[in-house]
Parts: structure tokens; sequence; C-alpha cells
């Protein structure tokens, strides 16, 4: 054994020990900091633009669709006949008896938010029966951001 091989004999430093410590916690907390905000963030964003599709798509449910038709706020050229050819109970998605709200998307230079409805004519809701998942259909909604008036999303 040379005297460059000789071990050091010097105990390691505490400061450094802790130091590191310190640092890791800090860094833990840094990225705390910058994270958490956007989960609680999230489910506040599109809170009005939801709330206005879960209360249409309630209305819908109940079978209460003149309370529907007020609630979509509609074009004048959108009458409540056009209403019921789509959403009545001999509608294009009708009848509705339950309903599953997708995510909502916002699309790029736009004024409202995308957000998928997958309606059924089952109740509730099938899960896992795919005979009546096979009669479930989606539907894009439009959801205004100014006035939460809805529409069907262009193609």
């Amino acid at each position: 054994m040379t005297i460059f091989d000789a071990a050091d004999l010097r105990p390691p430093s505490k400061l450094r020990k802790y130091s590191i410590r310190v640092a890791a916690v800090l860094v833990t907390i840094a990225v705390f900091v910058a994270v958490f905000p956007g989960y609680l963030w999230y489910p506040f964003v599109y809170y009005r633009e939801v709330n206005a599709t879960r209360r249409l798509m309630d209305a819908v449910v109940a079978g209460n669709l003149q309370r529907a038709y007020q609630l979509w706020k509609p074009a004048p050229s959108y009458s409540f006949n056009d209403f019921l050819e789509d959403w009545g109970p001999n509608g294009y998605y009708g009848p509705v008896k339950s309903y599953r709200l997708g995510r909502p998307e916002h699309m790029k230079n736009s004024t409202a938010t995308d957000i998928p409805v997958d309606v059924s004519p089952y109740d509730p809701f099938p899960g896992g029966d795919p005979i009546k998942m096979s009669k479930t259909k989606t539907v894009h909604l439009w959801v205004d951001f100014g006035n939460q008036s809805l529409s069907f999303a262009p193609e």
C-alpha cells in the first residue's frame, strides 16, 4: 500500500450531507408548487360549460324537452320542431335515457369548447354490455364560452 492508496481517514462532512437533503427537499417543493396549481385549475376551466351540458342532458333524460330547448339557447333558424327531430323520443339521438359526458376540448381560435356526450336509450348507462353499447351514439356539442349556448359541433 502506497501513500496514494491510503484511505481518507477524515469523517464525512455533516454539512455536505445535510445540504444534499435540503436541496432535495427544496427541489421537491418547487416541483409541487409548479405542478399542483394545474391539478386544481383544470377541473374549473370548463366548469360552466360542463354544467350547461349536464343541465341540458338532464332535461332531455327527464323528458322535459321544452326546458331543454330553452337551455339550448338556439339560433332563430333552429326551431323547436328541429330540436324534437334531434332529441325527441323518435328523434335521431332519442330516446335518451342516460348519458355520459366526455372530456371537454378547447378548439383553437374558437369561442367554444367541444364536449363529447355519449347518449344511450338504456337506463342506467350500459357499462360493459357490448350489445347495449352498440346502440349508444356520440354527439359532439359545442358550448359557447360567453352565454353557454349549445349547438352541434361543425364537421
